[in-house]
């Protein structure tokens, strides 16, 4: 009995051996083909991240849309070449596939808040509305100067120095007004005059007065035009061009001077008045 056991045991072995020595060549070209496989496509990897990262340069895009783009490839690449080395040591693929697919779409259901910022912030950086340095405004109601583009959000700086994080999504979505990219802002304020004032002479001390600013451009020509008689004044808008730069300092002097030159002028600005009636009942 001992030796009919000893017997199976023996042929067992022989069956694996024989089956490992005619398998062992498979299996070893497998292996050798995955580690050169491998091998290959990692430095085909690093190539073609080379080639993207200059061709990115090339077409000067945006440094973080440069990075991400640059990382995404670099993972997609490296997904798929594990996916090669592993179907070479034959390993069926499907269930990577349908792990895969299914992470996706958990993921895609969890994230869609982000995803939708995702997007955003990709066709802010490929659309290029407005640029690190640029003060913008959104139909959102958010405004400031531009201080970072990322995937997700963009970082404004307001005038009170505060820093306003904006969802990408939320941005991309709003009318946006820039009002740096063509370099020069024009101001755009109203000036009240009594109804009994001259309104040529008004016209002509308020043009007196933007001829005297030194930061005021002449070309687009600087304008002052009524524009409302309102209940207890006549509007005049004084419409002046000047540099991104000068632009809150030129305001502020106009508002300043065009005050002073009507009072000097005898033109009266005059404050909202409302008249009321009593009427006795007898």
């Amino acid at each position: 009995m001992n030796n009919l056991e000893f017997n199976d045991v023996q042929q067992h072995w022989d069956n694996f051996l024989t089956s490992a020595i005619a398998w062992a060549p498979r299996v070893l070209t497998a292996v050798v083909s995955a580690i050169l496989i491998y091998l290959v496509g990692l430095w085909l990897i690093r190539l073609i991240n080379k080639m993207s990262t200059k061709a990115f340069e090339k077409r000067d895009m945006d440094i973080s849309l440069r990075s991400f783009l640059t990382t995404l490839i670099k993972w997609a690449l490296n997904i798929l070449l594990f996916i090669v080395v592993v179907t070479q040591l034959g390993v069926q693929t499907s269930a990577f596939v349908a792990i895969i697919g299914a992470a996706g779409l958990a993921i895609g259901l969890a994230l869609q808040g982000s995803l939708s910022n995702f997007a955003g912030g990709v066709l802010i950086l490929v659309l290029k509305p407005f640029k690190i340095g640029d003060y913008i405004s959104s139909s959102a109601g958010e405004s400031g100067t531009v201080e970072q583009i990322d995937i997700f959000n963009t970082k404004l700086r307001t005038p009170q120095n505060q820093l306003v994080v904006v969802p990408n999504g939320e941005l991309s979505n709003s009318s946006i007004t820039n009002y740096t990219q063509l370099g020069t802002r024009r101001t755009w304020f109203n000036i009240g005059v009594s109804y009994d004032a001259d309104l040529l002479k008004a016209k002509d001390t308020l043009m007196g007065v933007i001829a005297g600013n030194e930061f005021a451009f002449n070309d687009p020509a600087p304008q002052v035009v009524v524009t409302e008689l309102g209940d207890s004044a006549i509007n005049l808008s004084v419409r002046v061009t000047t540099s991104n730069d000068n632009f809150w300092t030129m305001q502020e002097q106009l508002i300043v001077n065009c005050k002073k030159a009507l009072d000097d002028a005898g033109i009266e600005i005059p404050v909202p008045q409302r008249d009321i009636q009593i009427r006795n009942k007898q």
